[in-house]
C-alpha cells in the first residue's frame, strides 16, 4: 500500500547552509529592555497623560432626594391609586390624634369616604377608613365591599377591614356576610390570611384598625373564626356543615339548629358515615398539616370527627395532634376535650411530647386566662388529666410540679389554678369540680375504647338507630386515669409527697392561712390540706407539719373580737366560719387544738350570732373525744336554749 503524501501544515525546519542547523541564540538580560511596551501599558500611560473632566460631587442630601423622587415615580407607575392613598394617609394622620374635635374628625372621615367612593375594594389592601364614620356611611361601605368579601378576606391588610365591619355589622349584615362564605369555608380555613392572617408592618396604616400598632406587631385574625364566634347557633351550624359533607352544603335547610351533633344529622338524613369521614379527612388534614390549630371552629369539627371516625382514622388524628403544638388548642372548650383525648389515648411517647410542649407554660395553662370567652376556662382540665393518667411521675415532677411550686402562692387563691392541686389532694371530688367538668375529664373517643363483652352483646342486639346514637356519644368513664397503669394512690403519693410539693404546700398554707380562710377559692385548698388529703395521703409523713397548720389556724381564731372594726372575725366571716366548722366536724385533732387554743372558757361569747355554728359543731361532731373535752362548757348553753344544735 502506497504511503500517503505528507500534507502536514507544520513548518518544516530548514537547515542552515553547510547542512547543520544554526545554534540557538541565548537570551540576555538586555533583551527585556529592548521589548516593545505592552499595549495595555501604553493605554494606561496615555490615560495618565490626559486630565479627567471635572464632575461636581453631589451631597448626601441631594442623593437622598433623587432616590426618593425615583421611588415615588416607580410607585406611581406600579400603584393605580398611589396619589389617593397618600391623601388618605395624610387625612388619617389628622383624624387619629386624640385631641381632635369630634366634629372635625367626622368632617375628615366624610372627606376620606368621598375620595374612596367606588374604589374601596381596590385600595382596601392599603388604606381604609370606617372606624369613626356614621352608621349610614358604614352601611355604604358594606354595600360596596360586599361582592368582594372573599377576595378581601385573603389579603394581608384588607382582612382587618372585613373583621372590623363584622364587629360593627347588624344582625342582617352578619347573616349576609355568612351567606357569602357558602362554599368557601374550608378554603379560607386553609388560607394563611383568611384563617390565620399573619401581619407584620411597621405602622399598619389601615384606618380600619382600632389602634396604632408598633413595629413588628403580629396579628392573628381569622375571618371565618370571627364570623363563627359572632354568629348565633344556627349560623355556627351552617359554617360547620361546610366541613362535614358536600351533601349537607346542598341540603342545609333540612337541618335544624337542635341537631347540634354530627351523628344526629347523619342519622336523621340517613347519610353514609364512611363518606362523611372521608370528606372531613380531606378537609381537616391540610389544615392540621399547615399547623392552623388555634380556632374554635376547627376544634369543634375535630371533636365531631372523632365521634364518628373508625379506630384507624381516630388513632391517626390523635397521633398527629399529640405534639407540643397541642398547647395552642386547649384554650377552648372543645380544644380542651381534644387535649384530654390525646392524653388518654396517646402512647407514652406521645404523652411525653405533650408534656414537654408545656414547659414554661404550666402556670398559664393552670390559671387559663386566655380563653376565647371569659367564662370558658378549660386549660386546667388538660393539666388535671395529665396528673391523673400519666405514669411517668419523674417527668411530671421535673416539668409540671417544679413549675407549680414556683407560683404556688398565686395558685392557691386562683379559681382554676387551684384545680390541679385539689385533684392531687382529693381526686374527682364533686365539691371541687362541676358535673360537666367531671364528665369532660371522663370522656373518651368511642372507637378507641376497649369494650367489654357485655357491651358488645348489647350493641349487637340494639336497633340501628339506637346504635348510631351510642356510637356518637363520647364514652364517659367513671375513672379519669383510664390510660394509666400505675396505681392511682401511688401516682398521687409520688407527685404530691415524694416530690416535695406537699411540704411546700403546707408551708404556704401556714403563711397565708388567714387570707385563704377568707377567700372563696382558697378555703377549699386549706381545708383539704388541713384534712391531710383524701385517703390520708399526707399522713404519716407530714403529721408534724399538719399539726403546725392546725395550730396556726387556731392561733388566728384566738384573736379577740375587735369592736367597731370593719373586718369580721374568723368565726363570723362567711367563708372562714364555714371552713372552720367543716374542719371541726371532719377532723377531731383539729377540733381539740382549736378548743384548747381559741375557745376554752370563751364558748359563751361566740354562742350567739353567726359564730354559733362553730360552737355547735363541737357537739355535732361524731368524735367522743371532742364531746368529753367540750361537754362541761357547752352543754349548759344548750340547756339554757342559747345554743341550738342541728337536728
Amino acid at each position: 500500500m502506497a504511503a500517503k503524501p505528507d500534507d502536514s501544515k507544520k513548518r518544516k525546519h530548514v537547515p542552515a547552509a553547510g547542512g547543520k542547523s544554526a545554534p540557538k541564540k541565548l537570551k540576555s538580560s538586555t533583551d527585556k529592555v529592548l521589548k516593545k511596551p505592552h499595549k495595555l501599558t501604553k493605554q494606561l500611560g496615555d490615560k495618565k497623560q490626559q486630565p479627567k473632566p471635572h464632575v461636581p460631587v453631589e451631597s448626601k442630601r441631594e442623593r437622598r432626594i433623587q432616590a426618593k423622587e425615583l421611588a415615588e415615580a416607580r410607585k406611581k407607575k406600579r400603584k393605580k391609586h398611589y396619589t389617593l392613598e397618600q391623601e388618605l394617609a395624610s387625612l388619617w394622620e389628622k383624624m387619629r390624634t386624640r385631641n381632635i374635635a369630634k366634629e372635625e374628625r367626622s368632617r375628615l372621615v366624610s372627606d376620606a369616604l368621598k375620595k374612596m367612593k367606588g374604589k374601596i375594594p381596590e385600595i382596601a389592601s392599603s388604606h381604609t377608613c370606617v372606624k369613626h364614620c356614621t352608621q349610614d356611611e358604614r352601611n355604604a361601605v358594606f354595600v360596596e365591599i360586599r361582592p368582594h368579601f372573599i377576595t378581601l378576606a385573603t389579603n394581608t391588610y384588607a382582612v382587618h377591614l372585613v373583621t372590623k365591619m363584622l364587629d360593627n355589622a347588624s344582625k342582617e349584615q352578619q347573616a349576609q356576610f355568612i351567606s357569602t362564605l357558602h362554599g368557601h369555608v374550608a378554603t379560607l380555613l386553609r388560607h394563611m390570611v383568611g384563617s390565620l392572617g399573619k401581619m407584620t408592618h411597621p405602622i399598619a396604616v389601615n384606618l380600619v384598625i382600632i389602634n396604632f400598632y408598633p413595629q413588628n406587631t403580629s396579628f392573628t385574625i381569622a375571618v371565618v373564626e370571627h364570623a363563627y364566634q359572632l354568629g348565633n347557633a344556627a349560623q355556627k351550624q351552617t359554617l360547620l356543615m361546610e366541613l362535614y359533607s358536600p351533601e349537607l352544603q346542598l341540603f342545609k335547610d333540612l337541618i335544624s339548629a337542635k341537631e347540634a351533633r354530627l351523628v344526629d344529622v347523619i342519622s336523621n338524613l340517613q347519610l353514609q358515615k364512611g363518606s362523611v369521614v372521608r370528606h372531613m379527612t380531606s378537609v381537616l388534614q391540610p389544615i392540621m398539616e399547615k399547623g392552623i390549630l388555634d380556632h374554635s371552629i376547627i376544634h369543634r369539627a375535630l371533636v365531631e370527627y372523632l365521634t364518628i371516625a373508625d379506630q384507624t382514622s381516630a388513632a391517626e388524628i390523635i397521633q398527629q395532634l399529640s405534639s407540643p403544638d397541642l398547647v395552642r388548642m386547649i384554650h377552648t372548650k372543645d380544644g380542651s376535650k381534644i387535649g384530654i383525648f390525646c392524653i388518654k389515648h396517646g402512647s407514652a411517647k406521645e404523652r411525653k411530647k405533650i408534656i414537654k410542649g408545656m414547659k414554661d407554660k404550666v402556670g398559664k395553662v393552670a390559671r387559663d386566662k386566655c380563653g376565647a370567652l371569659p367564662s370558658v376556662l378549660n386549660n386546667f382540665q388538660v393539666l388535671v388529666s395529665i396528673l391523673s393518667i400519666v405514669d411517668d411521675t419523674k417527668l411530671l415532677s421535673k416539668v409540671i410540679i417544679r413549675e407549680l411550686e414556683g407560683i404556688l402562692k398565686e395558685l392557691l387563691s386562683d379559681q382554676n389554678g387551684r384545680r390541679p392541686l385539689l385533684q392531687l389532694l382529693h381526686p374527682n371530688s364533686s365539691r371541687h369540680f362541676s358535673p360537666d367538668e367531671l364528665a369532660a375529664l371522663g370522656s373518651s373517643v368511642p372507637s378507641l375504647v376497649t369494650k367489654s363483652p357485655l357491651e358488645v352483646n348489647d350493641a349487637e342486639t340494639s336497633v340501628l338507630g339506637e346504635a348510631g346514637k351510642e356510637d356518637a356519644d363520647i364514652t364517659k368513664s367513671s375513672h379519669v386515669n383510664e390510660g394509666g397503669k400505675k396505681d392511682p394512690f401511688t401516682r398521687r403519693q409520688e407527685l404530691l409527697v415524694h416530690s416535695g410539693l406537699a411540704e411546700k404546700l403546707i408551708d404556704a398554707c401556714c403563711e397565708m392561712a388567714e387570707e385563704l380562710l377568707r377567700s372563696n377559692f382558697g378555703k377549699d385548698v386549706i381545708y383539704e390540706v388541713a384534712m391531710g388529703g383524701a385517703d390520708s395521703i399526707l399522713s404519716p409523713t407530714l403529721d408534724g407539719k399538719l399539726e403546725t397548720l392546725h395550730g396556726v389556724i387556731a392561733s388566728l381564731a384566738a384573736h379577740p373580737k375587735k369592736e367597731g372594726s370593719d373586718e369580721q372575725h374568723l368565726f363570723e366571716h362567711f367563708h372562714s366560719s364555714r371552713t372552720i366548722r367543716k374542719l371541726i366536724l371532719d377532723s377531731p385533732s383539729f377540733a381539740c387544738t382549736l378548743y384548747e387554743k381559741a375557745l376554752k372558757g370563751k364558748c359563751s361569747i361566740w354562742a350567739q350570732g353567726h359564730s354559733a355554728k362553730v360552737i355547735s359543731a363541737l357537739l355535732e361532731t361524731s368524735s367522743s373525744m371532742v364531746h368529753k373535752l367540750v361537754e362541761k362548757e357547752t352543754q349548759p348553753l344548750v340547756d339554757d336554749g342559747i345554743l341550738k344544735l342541728a337536728k
